[in-house]
């Protein structure tokens, strides 16, 4: 008899960093993960967790428009990257997962794909009772009208980079400078302000559970040949 669909597991290397990086320590290791499976599309699935020292990024057609200052003197690190979407903002205490999958073994369908990751974050929420939502026309997750995930990614040769920022207890003092993924009418919010007692510590776990759940993978350690530089 075939398998059923959802008792499919696919192997996944979880690289987990355990101090703030700076993006484009980040960034490089997505490419240098992306390139491997490029290489072996039969090889696994990775998987980055990881916060991030405080910078503005600019997806590949964002507009500088939505920054409210001069990006030749930026107040922060500033870097147009590879993925869709406007500007965003980084700093400790958001949780940042960027998967690089073999998106032909999971629906080959970007639309669908952007779905599944609103959907982790979703699941992560409801299983804190708070009902996270999406909103028609926009890419995200809200809770009670503010923002609390920014979901952007890439792709080539249907081999996934960037994915999902999640608020959990960082300060928003930075997005003020910015109109965060250019929608200027609606807050960004921190999972914090609503269960006060969490971190983005103690939710890496239930994030990496939602992730692999949805996904249907079984994560592992890298191997020694495997690791990246700086991590």
């Amino acid at each position: 008899m075939a398998p059923q669909l959802d008792a499919i597991l696919f192997e996944a290397v979880l690289f987990e960093a355990r101090r703030p990086l700076p993006f484009a320590l980040g960034w490089q290791a997505q490419q240098q993960l992306q390139q491997r499976l490029l290489r072996d599309p039969e090889g696994p699935d990775a998987l980055l967790l990881l916060e991030h020292e405080p910078c503005y990024t600019l997806g590949r057609g964002g507009s500088e428009d939505h920054l409210r200052f001069d990006p030749a003197a930026p107040p922060l690190p500033l870097l147009r990257i590879d993925r869709g979407g406007e500007v965003t903002h980084h700093a400790p205490g958001q949780l940042v997962l960027y998967p690089v999958l073999n998106l032909q073994r999971h629906g080959a369908d970007l639309h669908g794909y952007l779905r599944a990751l609103e959907q982790v974050v979703i699941d992560l929420l409801a299983g804190l009772g708070l009902a996270g939502e999406r909103i028609d026309g926009l890419t995200g997750v809200w809770l009670d009208g503010h923002k609390l995930a920014a979901i952007g990614v890439g792709a080539r040769r249907w081999v996934s980079q960037h994915g999902l920022a999640l608020n959990v207890d960082c300060d928003l003092a930075g997005f003020g400078a910015i109109v965060p993924c250019g929608i200027a009418d609606r807050p960004v919010g921190r999972l914090c302000d609503w269960r006060p007692e969490l971190t983005a510590g103690q939710l890496r776990g239930p994030l990496l559970q939602a992730f692999s759940a949805r996904f249907q993978l079984r994560l592992r350690p890298p191997e020694p040949h495997e690791r990246l530089p700086g991590w």
